[in-house]
C-alpha cells in the first residue's frame, strides 16, 4: 500500500494546474445513460473514482474510449472521454460495485428514466456518516416511479414513463438534485425542484444536459424548472475546474507561505473560502490565468467558520481549514453542519502537535507555535489532504499512510506540490 513522505518547512513557489472537478465529472459521466448518442467529456481528471465509475458504467453496457494527452500537450491537461450508452444491456448495479463509491447510486435516475426500470444496490456505510439516499428515492417517487427495497436493493419501475411534478426537498441535497435533474429531463411535462442544491457542479450538469437537448432553467438557484423532452442527444462538454482542489492548494500556500498561481482556477466557484483565506492573512487575487495566493511574512490569523451548502463555506474544505488553523495565532472555531463524523482527522492532526478540542458540531483549535512530523493515517479523502497540509509546515518528516484516499480526489498531488518546492514523495508498497 502506497504512502506519502513529506519533509516540511519549505514555502511553496510556482504554478499548480487545477484539474477538472471530480464532483462534476461523476454525475456528467452518469448522464451519458440518458442518451443512445455519444457524450464527449473534456478536462476529465485522472482519478481512482473516475476509473471505478468507468467500470461501473461498462457493467451496464456503456462503451468508453479514453483519449489522453496528444503530442505537445501539457502533461496536466485532462483526459477526454467518449461515452456511448447506445445499448444498455443491464439495468442492475450490484452491491460489490456500488459499495465502492456512493455516487454510483445515482445511475438509478437515468436508468429508470430511459429504460423504465432499474435495480441498484443501496450504497452501504460511509466513513463520514450516514449520507442517506432517502431524498433521492423520494424525488423519483414524486416523478411517478414505483419503488420497493428488497434484499438491500432499490427496485424502481416506471413502465409508462416518468411524469413531471413538483419536488420539494426538505433539506438541501446535492445527490437528490443531481438525480431529479437527470430523471426529469426525460419525464413528460414540467418538473419544478424547490430547495434545490446550488453547487457549481449542479450548474455544470444542467449546462451539459441542455447541450444534450434538455430544457432546464434556474440551475444555481434554489428553484429549478425542467421541461421534459422525449429524447436527449450527444454533446461535447468540458468539466469545470475543481473548486475543492483549488481551495486545498490555496490553504497549503497559506500554511507554508510563498507565492503560487493556481492555473485555471475560477474564483467565483469558491468565494466563501477565498474570503476566509483573506481573513486568515493570505492574499488571494484573480488573474487571467487563474488565482494567485501569497502569504509572505505575516502570521496566520484565527477564524470562525460554519460549513454550509453552497454558496457558504464548503464542508469539503473543512478539514483543510482546520489544518491551517493549527498554526493560527490564537483560537479558531469550526462548526460542521453538513456531515456527522467529519472530524476524524482531529486525532491524526494531534499526532503532529495540534491542539484541538471537540464539542458536538464544534471544533476549537488553539494555534501552536510549531508542528512536528509523525506517522499519520488517512481516514477519508478530505481528512487525508488535511494531513498533507499540516505536514508541509511541520518540522521533520511525516509519513501519510492509506493514501489511496488521496488518489480518489487529487490528481498527481505529490507531483504538483514538488514542482513548487515541497519535499513530497510517494513510496510504493
Amino acid at each position: 500500500m502506497d504512502r506519502i513522505r513529506i519533509v516540511g518547512g519549505k514555502p511553496l513557489q510556482g504554478t499548480i494546474p487545477i484539474s477538472g472537478a471530480k464532483n462534476a465529472t461523476l454525475p456528467l459521466m452518469i448522464a451519458s445513460l440518458l442518451t443512445d448518442d455519444t457524450l464527449v467529456l473534456e478536462n476529465v481528471p485522472r482519478l481512482a473514482d473516475v476509473t471505478l465509475l468507468q467500470h461501473i458504467l461498462s457493467n451496464h453496457g456503456v462503451d468508453i474510449m479514453v483519449k489522453g494527452k496528444r503530442p505537445g500537450d501539457e502533461e496536466h491537461r485532462g483526459q477526454t472521454l467518449h461515452i456511448s450508452a447506445a445499448r444498455i444491456v443491464d439495468t442492475a448495479a450490484p452491491y460489490e460495485l456500488v459499495s465502492k463509491m456512493r455516487a454510483s447510486f445515482w445511475v438509478l435516475g437515468p436508468l429508470l428514466a430511459r429504460m423504465g426500470e432499474a435495480k441498484v444496490s443501496l450504497p452501504g456505510g460511509c466513513a463520514i456518516g450516514t449520507r442517506p439516499v432517502d431524498l433521492l428515492i423520494m424525488a423519483l417517487e414524486r416523478l411517478g416511479a414505483e419503488i420497493e427495497i428488497d434484499g438491500g436493493y432499490v427496485i424502481a419501475r416506471a413502465k409508462s414513463g416518468l411524469k413531471g411534478c413538483e419536488v420539494v426537498f426538505p433539506k438541501v441535497t446535492v445527490g437528490g438534485t443531481h438525480t431529479a435533474l437527470m430523471a426529469a429531463s426525460l419525464a413528460s411535462g414540467e418538473t419544478v425542484i424547490e430547495n434545490a442544491a446550488r453547487e457549481p457542479e449542479i450548474v455544470d450538469l444542467a449546462d451539459c444536459l441542455n447541450k444534450m437537448g434538455a430544457k432546464i432553467s434556474g440551475a444555481g438557484t434554489s428553484r429549478v424548472v425542467i421541461e421534459g423532452v422525449s429524447r436527449l442527444n450527444g454533446a461535447r462538454h468540458s468539466v469545470l475546474p475543481d473548486r475543492i482542489e483549488t481551495g486545498t492548494y490555496a490553504m497549503a500556500v497559506a500554511m507554508t507561505g510563498g507565492d503560487v498561481l493556481l492555473e485555471g482556477a475560477r474564483p467565483e466557484l469558491l468565494q466563501a473560502a477565498i474570503d476566509t483565506l483573506g481573513q486568515a492573512g493570505a492574499e488571494v487575487s484573480s488573474t487571467n490565468a487563474g488565482i494567485r495566493v501569497t502569504r509572505n511574512g505575516g502570521g496566520i490569523r484565527p477564524v470562525e467558520v460554519t460549513t454550509e451548502p453552497h454558496p457558504g463555506f464548503p464542508t469539503d474544505l473543512q478539514a483543510q481549514l482546520m489544518a491551517l488553523m493549527t498554526r493560527g495565532k490564537g483560537t479558531s472555531r469550526i462548526t460542521e453542519t453538513i456531515f456527522e463524523n467529519r472530524f476524524m482527522h482531529v486525532q491524526e492532526l494531534a499526532r503532529l502537535g495540534a491542539r484541538i478540542s471537540l464539542n458536538g458540531q464544534d471544533a476549537v483549535i488553539e494555534g501552536v507555535e510549531k508542528l512536528k512530523g509523525a506517522p499519520v493515517m488517512a481516514t477519508d479523502l478530505r481528512a487525508s489532504v488535511s494531513l498533507v497540509i499540516a505536514a508541509l509546515a511541520a518540522e521533520g518528516e511525516t509519513m501519510v499512510n492509506r493514501v489511496y484516499h488521496l488518489d480518489r480526489g487529487f490528481e498527481r498531488l505529490e507531483d504538483k506540490l514538488s514542482r513548487c518546492g515541497a519535499t513530497v514523495e510517494r513510496i510504493s508498497g
